[in-house]
């Protein structure tokens, strides 16, 4: 590779590799293997880099990699067990709230129609700005920010009607204690 193209891959590196590593996150659990993930697709990028030749998709190829590095490791894992003697200690913080949060949004997302879903993942998740988001989608500013405006209203409404739908089944329930204990106390 010329000195002109390691110069220039070393400047991407620099200005993309936290939106990158964000990316990285959202595919594999652990903090510390998401960093290695992304360093093993920055190695393979770079001996394919000169090959690239629109480097506005370098993105776009960096996550594929990514994607793909992750499946070559989750087939080579190794499904064994390993016996113990004792058990680990349980962890006070283990995410359980955080990935309730995460099953539901990802639950309500599926209210959303495609275009949306996309608009929304690529401005929110992976942050981009609204022209990034218009470019990789094909479609103008305006329309980017009116769908994202009717996405939201649309998961908030969601929200609210699940909410809704959870206090009166709430209700429901302690109607349904409150009523049996008068019937009880009736029937004494």
């Amino acid at each position: 590779m010329a000195h002109g193209e390691v110069l220039e891959f070393e400047e991407y590196v620099r200005t993309r590799q936290e939106a990158l590593l964000r990316s990285a996150r959202r595919l594999v659990p652990d903090p510390i293997d998401a960093q290695d993930l992304l360093q093993t697709a920055l190695v393979r990028t770079y001996g394919r880099w000169d090959g690239i030749a629109d480097k506005s998709l370098a993105d776009a190829y960096l996550r594929r990699v990514m994607i793909n590095t992750r499946t070559e490791w989750w087939r080579a894992r190794k499904l064994e067990e390993v016996p113990t003697e004792q058990l680990p200690d349980a962890s006070v913080e283990d995410g359980t709230e955080q990935r309730a949060d995460r099953a539901l949004l990802m639950d309500i997302l599926k209210v959303l129609a495609p275009k949306q879903r996309s608009v929304v993942v690529l401005r929110h998740w992976e942050q981009m700005s609204t022209e990034e988001t218009a470019a990789a989608l094909g479609m103008s500013a305006g329309t980017v920010k009116s769908t994202l405006h009717r996405a939201l209203a649309r998961l908030r409404q969601e929200l609210e009607s699940r909410d809704l739908d959870a206090h009166a089944l709430e209700r429901a329930e302690v109607q349904r204690e409150h009523g049996e204990r008068g019937q009880e106390r009736c029937a004494a």
